[in-house]
């Protein structure tokens, strides 16, 4: 056995007694420093920023959070009376008209962008932990 793998034993059982030693309250102080530091680097993070700097620009743009409106109630306008071909005709064209604004493709780019970080960071967790973390066990207790 090399002095290498040796130490890399030592230590192992040395952080394996270490944890051993720990209570129930030291751990869950643990991890919530951890989630702290955690949510520290995600709000300094260039994504997290760009996002949140993306956001604010589209509730500070009144000409698209109109059209977002209008394209909601469009929606729920189909929802609530069924399949209409006229209000079909117009969310196609609100459709366009949000694809064509360059705030809301920021903020949607943006969003996209952060989601796809926060599941890179689920899926470092789950390998971690062995089991998927940000499961949805379904909601509800009835």
């Amino acid at each position: 056995m090399s002095d290498a793998q040796g130490s890399d034993e030592t230590t192992e059982r040395d952080t394996d007694a270490a944890a051993a030693d720990l209570t129930d309250e030291d751990i869950e102080a643990n991890v919530e420093t951890a989630l702290r530091e955690f949510l520290d680097a995600l709000g300094e993070s260039k994504t997290y920023r760009r996002f949140v700097a993306a956001d604010e620009a589209l509730q500070d743009d009144p000409d698209a959070m109109a059209l977002l409106r209008e394209y909601q109630q469009k929606q729920q306008q189909l929802e609530r009376g069924g399949f209409d071909e006229s209000v079909m005709e117009e969310l196609k064209q609100l459709q366009t008209e949000l694809s064509d604004n360059e705030t809301i493709q920021r903020q949607q780019a943006a969003q996209s962008d952060l989601v796809d970080l926060l599941q890179q960071t689920n899926e470092v967790i789950s390998d971690e932990i062995g089991e998927e973390f940000a499961r949805s066990t379904g909601g509800g207790c009835c």
